[in-house]
């Protein structure tokens, strides 16, 4: 995650609305409750001026006498209430809706991105969905609430102040633009501070995540406490980044409290002599003393509550720019089958940093033979096995499966006609057994003894006192790099799939495993199948039917 700041989008975001529907049922009932509740504190500031003006100055000074205007009070502070628990307790709720709708949607658009760019943002994706957006409930609740009657309860409680009394207006209507001046003022003291605390967040959890999945080898070395000094750092950093957060949000709200209440001193100053030298009638006076506070709440509180917030600003904000750059899925509806099928990939070139990889690449992959690519390193081997599965788009150039192009066919009908091992093996915690058939049906034990034997994979189960309900980690924790390459493999070969895309399938194996595994790969081909293999051992590459060299082009 850069350090960027967030581009300036107005008061609120707009893609916030965009994307989620439950905001948009909250921000009517917000609207409708503070035109309510706007409605309810100048009928109630009209009738309280009105009552002890009343009481004041003429004899009706018995509850009797102003039962009319103590009902119509009574009755806009009930409404105002109900108004108020109204929006607050919906307000909760549509906050937890609306941060599950976000989560949801960004996971479901970092499962389409491309995968070069998902390994980029992984760690910042992770902290923004698991942690950082519920700093957005505080913004739902707090900031837009006060927004909206900053744009309502504000403009219309100062026009009644000006039918009551002018000289009250004008003060306000000349200190009112102070509490957004130093609005502006704090938010520049304050820029980039939510970002940096977000980053310092996902350092913190990604250095975590990582110190746990490497523990037992650490403990195994003897190294276990040594990591403890840099993670004491990063817990540190972020800890002050939160307080200074903190301390801006409680200051900020601090100088606008002060600042409010100055103005609404000065207001209250002028009435008063004015009462006393009877330049103004009390009525007016009354009403404009109750109504002038109400001017500057909303201002103040959106000033508050917006740095009370800003930390889920910053996560939404991150949120917000994987859902702009989301792919939509390909509109290809026709099957395939591609059992015995020709795959032509022909001039394709994908984006790279700096360049393409690859750089115009063209091939054929048969059935029943071992395709490798081979290149250096950058070159785009492992984008070109993207790009036939679908994952990567290309910039330029097509891949047709049986004459059909590859946009054309309906994904999910494509991806069940491929098995594919990729340089990182994906594990879920469970069982061995559980991870086999992640992607399909567990073969019969005959058959799975006879992939096992050609992976290797038998060797790492007799290690394991219990077999195949032997319990993994995330990402294979509990399993060394080569056993689970050997896993994965064999959950590979284990497909029935007719296309089989193999990157770096001997990568952690030592010569005697490869060549067994080279033997599998090969048998598999024998088979009818459509093997893809990257890769650059002079094993590998002796095994293929067809060597293709993909190359990349940079532009420096």
């Amino acid at each position: 995650m850069t350090t960027t700041e967030r581009p300036s989008r107005g008061p609120v975001d707009p893609r916030l609305w965009r994307y989620s529907r439950s905001t948009r049922k909250y921000l009517v009932l917000t609207v409708v409750a503070s035109l309510v509740d706007t409605a309810g504190i100048i009928v109630s500031a009209v009738m309280i001026g009105t009552v002890l003006a009343g009481v004041i100055s003429t004899d009706a000074r018995t509850i009797a006498d102003w039962a009319p205007q103590l009902w119509i009070l009574s009755g806009a502070i009930v409404i105002r209430t109900f108004a108020t628990w109204l929006q607050s307790r919906y307000g909760h709720r549509a906050a937890s809706e609306i941060v599950e709708e976000i989560e949801n949607d960004v996971l479901s658009a970092a499962s389409r991105m491309d995968p070069r760019y998902l390994d980029a943002e992984r760690d910042s994706l992770q902290t923004v969905v698991t942690l950082a957006l519920g700093g957005l409930a505080p913004y739902l609740t707090g900031y837009v609430p006060s927004l909206v009657l900053a744009g309502t309860l504000t403009p219309l409680t100062l026009v009644v102040i000006f039918t009551q009394d002018l000289t009250s207006a004008l003060i306000i209507l000349f200190t009112l633009p102070l509490i957004p001046i130093f609005m502006i003022l704090i938010g520049l003291l304050t820029k980039g501070r939510a970002t940096r605390t977000l980053e310092s967040m996902t350092r913190l959890s990604a250095q975590l995540l990582d110190l746990l999945a490497g523990l037992p080898t650490l403990r195994a070395l003897g190294r276990e406490r040594g990591p403890a000094a840099r993670v004491r750092a990063l817990g540190e950093a972020h800890r002050g980044a939160t307080m200074r957060a903190l301390k801006i949000a409680f200051l900020s709200s601090m100088v606008l409290e002060l600042l409010a209440t100055l103005c609404v001193a000065l207001v209250a100053v002028s009435i008063g002599l004015r009462l006393v030298f009877g330049d103004m009638a009390l009525e007016a006076g009354i009403i404009a003393l109750v109504l002038a506070p109400e001017v500057y709440v909303p201002l103040r509180r959106v000033g508050a509550q917006f740095h009370a917030a800003e930390d889920g600003v910053a996560a939404a904000d991150t949120a917000f720019g994987v859902l702009d750059r989301r792919v939509e899925e390909r509109p290809g509806v026709q099957s395939v089958d591609a059992a015995g099928a020709r795959i032509v990939m022909s001039a394709v070139s994908a984006d790279a940093r700096g360049g393409m990889a690859p750089h115009r690449l063209s091939a054929v992959f048969e059935s029943g033979a071992v395709t490798v690519l081979a290149g250096v390193n950058g070159a785009g081997k492992s984008t070109a096995l993207q790009v036939l599965l679908g994952l990567t788009i290309p910039i330029e150039g097509t891949v047709t499966v049986a004459g059909v192009g590859l946009g054309d066919i309906e994904q999910s009908s494509w991806w069940r006609q491929v098995a594919w091992l990729p340089q990182r093996p994906v594990l879920l915690p469970g069982t061995l057994a559980d991870n086999l058939t992640l992607t399909g049906k567990r073969p019969s034990d005959h058959d799975l003894d006879e992939i096992c034997a050609a992976t290797g994979f038998d060797e790492v189960l007799r290690e394991l006192p219990l077999g195949w309900d032997t319990f993994v980690g995330s990402g294979g924790v509990g399993l060394s790099l080569g056993q689970l390459q050997r896993l994965a493999l064999t959950r590979a070969l284990t497909s029935a799939a007719p296309v089989v895309l193999l990157d770096e399938p001997t990568a952690h194996l030592d010569e005697r495993s490869e060549a067994r595994v080279l033997d599998a790969i090969r048998a598999l081909a024998a088979r009818g199948r459509t093997v893809v293999v990257v890769g650059h051992r002079p094993a590998v590459l002796a095994a293929a039917d067809t060597l293709v060299e993909v190359s990349a082009h940079h532009v420096h």
